[in-house]
């Protein structure tokens, strides 16, 4: 299908041109946005759930090009950049050449198609109380295409089995910290996946800052060990340095059941406290008792719509289903492979060379630059701070660039004020 078919015109109504316009635009983008849950209902629904560039490669650039028209025509700041470098949609025929704007414009331009008054959610990245957070405005209908966007992946990575679970968030709820798009996250996956006495365990004080109740965690995992059912434990790195600084201090113990996982995202963003992310795991098979694999790592970020995992879990282990259990810390030391990363199919990733700005060969180090349709009413294309190694079609995280300012969640946690 020719991306041309966004700019069909029809003949305005005697006396109401401008409320025709409207229309058609809030059709253009309705269109556009069913095509892009098409695409994620059959990835779901489909034995393939993968990121494979080269599988279905001409429908998301089809796709991909019908959102920049759109982006570009109705998205203001987007719409200068472009110009500024002197690009336009009749010049670009390919969704790598697609023009990203980087994270940090987040901070200063309104990147969003909405009008001020069709905002009705907004997230914030998180830092430093000195830095100025970015901003990705959110309606009910680009927040219902985020959820859309949010379960499938999540499932497919960190249940697995289908088992109900006790999910329990390290963060506070989204009423005390409802610019958070990791939290609206969570509570998106709670609210589909989780058992009744799912929740969350973390709270906001004061001065903005999240804490963990630990002794409550405590208590919610033994009754979920009661009520055989697994534990799905959720939160940033610096969340489980909390909580396992926050067990050993407390009185009650806290071995999770038997199947249960845990999924950390975000790194220490200049916290004075770091523990690199193998110490990090192995602390928690070793305290929580769950199994090295059933600890998934996640890469997000409040300007993007989708998220990437590193593995995904597949039932128990073998040794467990024959009633033969390993002890956890034989499996943490054995060696830990590479973590490589990979978003869902309506997503791209590309490691661009800082040198020359083109993607690298496998191996090779750069800077991650990411494409996500269900970014519909802000801009797709992203230009991120994160250094990475690509891995095939997937990245090996190396941490942020030099020169990029300390962002995300870790930095609501206790020691001042994400995602």
């Amino acid at each position: 299908m020719n991306p041309q078919w966004l700019w069909r015109t029809t003949s305005p109504g005697a006396g109401a041109p401008d409320q025709n316009r409207m229309n058609q635009l809030t059709s253009q983008w309705s269109d556009l946005a069913s095509r892009v849950r098409a695409l994620m209902e059959a990835c779901a629904g489909g034995s393939r759930l993968s990121s494979d560039r080269t599988s279905d490669s001409d429908s998301f650039n089809e796709l991909a090009l019908a959102v920049f028209r759109l982006q570009f025509e109705h998205v203001p700041a987007y719409q200068r950049l472009c110009t500024h470098r002197r690009l336009s949609p009749d010049k670009i025929m390919r969704w790598e050449d697609i023009p990203a704007v980087p994270t940090a414009a987040f901070k200063e331009l309104d990147l969003t198609s909405l009008a001020p008054a069709e905002r009705t959610a907004v997230f914030h990245s998180s830092g430093t109380t000195a830095q100025k957070p970015s901003r990705h405005f959110h309606n009910a209908t680009s927040l219902a295409l985020y959820e859309a966007s949010v379960l499938p992946w999540f499932g497919r990575h960190l249940l697995g089995d289908g088992s109900s679970l006790t999910i329990l968030s390290l963060t506070p709820p989204a009423a005390q910290a409802p610019h958070s798009s990791l939290v609206h996250m969570f509570e998106t996956v709670c609210r589909r996946y989780g058992a009744p006495d799912s929740g969350f365990v973390g709270k906001a004080e004061a001065d903005g800052a999240w804490s963990i109740n630990a002794e409550a965690l405590s208590r919610a995992a033994g009754l979920a060990g009661e009520a055989r059912h697994p534990v799905l434990l959720l939160g940033t790195a610096f969340n489980f340095v909390q909580l396992l600084d926050g067990l050993d201090l407390c009185v009650e113990t806290c071995s999770l059941p038997t199947g249960s996982r845990i999924m950390e995202t975000g790194g220490y963003k200049g916290r004075t406290r770091e523990i690199p992310k193998a110490d990090l795991h192995a602390a928690l098979v070793e305290r929580l008792g769950v199994l090295p694999a059933h600890i998934v790592s996640e890469y997000g970020m409040s300007e993007l719509s989708s998220q990437a995992y590193d593995h995904a879990i597949v039932g128990e282990r073998t040794e467990e289903r024959a009633g033969n259990p390993i002890s956890p810390k034989i499996f943490s030391s054995r060696p830990i492979p590479p973590r490589v990363f990979h978003f869902p199919p309506w997503v791209r990733v590309q490691v661009l060379s800082p040198e020359t700005g083109r993607e690298g060969a496998d191996g090779e180090t750069g800077l991650i630059r990411v494409f996500d349709l269900a970014n519909l009413r802000s801009v797709m294309a992203l230009q991120t701070e994160d250094l990475g190694v690509r891995r095939g079609d997937g990245f090996e995280l190396l941490g942020r660039s030099g020169t990029a300012e300390p962002r995300g969640c870790s930095f609501m946690s206790r020691e001042g004020p994400g995602r």
